[in-house]
Order: C-alpha cells, then structure tokens, then sequence
C-alpha cells in the first residue's frame, strides 16, 4: 500500500517582527503550525524572539529594495504575508510636521507594504490559496489633531487593501485589513521618539489591547476555509470608542 502524502506545511512571512504585534503574531502563527519567516532590521532583537518563537528570522527593511529584493529571493514558498512594519514619528501639526517625518511615515507604512506585497504576490499565488494580511489602524477610518502624517498614512493602506481586494478577484489571494485601536507596544515609545513619560501618559487610567489580541485575530483571518475571505477587522480596548473618546480611571 502506498504511503499517504503528508500537506506541506504552510509558510507565513511576518514584517515588523523583532517586537510587538510583528513578535506576537509570529509566535501565534508558529504555534498554528505555520513555518514562519520573520523579517526585521533590528537583527539581534529578531534572533531573539524567533529563538523564543520558533521562527526564521531573517534581516529586512521594507523601505529597502535590495533588502527586500535579498528576503525574497531565499525563500521558495509562501502562504501568508502579514504587513505589519510600520509606525508613526511625532504629534505634530500639519502646519509644523516635518517633511522627514511624513517621508519616514510613508516609506514604511505605504511603500513597504506595496513593495513586500507586489514583490511577494507570484509566489501567493503559486501556492493556490495565497493571504495577504495588512495590519492598518483605526487611523484609517478616522482623523485627530497631531495625527495628519499617521492617519494619511493608513488611510492609504486601507485604500490599498480595498482596491487589491478588487485587482486579484478570481485569483487564489485572499485579502485582510487588521485595524487595531490602542495596543500597548513601543509604537508610542518610537512616535514620541524615546520619551517614555509621554508614551506611558497614551496607556494611562485605561486597558489597552496587548499584541496578542491582534495576532489572535491574525490567526482567526488565515485559519478560514479558503473559500472565506475576512475583508477586514477592527479591534479596539473596551476603554476606546474612538481614536479620541477614550474612558480612564483617576
């Protein structure tokens, strides 16, 4: 009797991550039974948390051609790719927020994606149920003072995410936003460049999501019959109605 073929087992690329959600849906994905390639510029950091994870992890700057060029070509297969690299620099006004800042903002959360997504799309659809997960924001649905260069940043993701859902009908790709409200992660850390009285002043008097919630829902999205795409999911704390209305204690 012939032996019965084992599935090949599935390969997920996460960006972003040597922390943060990127770390925590990496870790998620792994324990799903995914094989996980981790890329990330912070190459000690991503040693690390793919050590703790069991990942590969492998060097990546996503506003990089020749770094994402390099990640592409050592690998052969992939199931997933989840856009997570991104953030926001600044509190800024419009009328004060520095081009650099806007640049850095664009490179990463608009450019980076379109280039992992464009460059990673052949080997998507080679593998016959290819998904690409965009972790966006609710800064993509909503607007707030000091937040013009980050808001218009993610609306842009989620008008790329929108229009990609629309350009591969037909095409074995399925197609998610993950827009996530407060989660606490270096993201407040890196906008308010280092200062961590002000980071900790966003998470104070209230609950904030932890990565692991949105990778939970990272999980849920590319664990669906293939015939289900989820189109998109915003998760916010039960403290956050909004980017602004947020409940806090004392």
């Amino acid at each position: 009797m012939a032996a019965m073929s084992t599935p090949h087992k599935k390969t997920a690329v996460v960006t972003g991550a040597s922390s943060g959600i990127g770390a925590a849906t990496a870790a998620c994905l792994a324990e799903k039974g995914f094989d996980v390639v981790m890329g990330g510029r912070r190459a000690g950091r991503l040693e690390e948390v793919a050590g703790r994870s069991g990942g590969r992890a492998m060097t990546l700057d996503v506003t990089d051609a020749q770094s994402v060029e390099r990640f592409v070509s050592e690998l052969d297969r992939v199931d997933v790719l989840v856009n997570n690299a991104g953030g926001a620099v600044g509190m800024e006004s419009i009328t004060e927020i520095s081009h650099n800042d806007i640049a850095a903002m664009w490179a990463t959360n608009v450019g980076g994606l379109v280039r992992m997504t464009r460059s990673l799309l052949p080997l998507l659809e080679a593998s016959g149920n290819g998904h690409v997960v965009n972790i966006g924001s609710i800064a993509g649905f909503e607007t707030y003072p000091g937040g013009g260069g980050y808001t218009a940043a993610k609306h842009a993701v989620r008008a790329i995410t929108k229009t990609l859902r629309i350009e591969l009908l037909g095409k074995p790709i399925r197609v998610t936003e993950v827009a996530p409200g407060l989660v606490a992660t270096e993201f407040s850390t890196v906008r308010f460049r280092g200062d961590a009285g002000k980071a900790a002043e966003v998470y104070k008097g209230m609950t904030p999501l932890t990565p692991e919630d949105v990778a939970d829902c990272v999980a849920w999205a590319v664990t669906r019959p293939p015939h289900v795409d989820i189109d998109e999911i915003v998760i916010r704390p039960v403290d956050q109605a909004t980017a602004t209305d947020v409940a806090r204690s004392g």
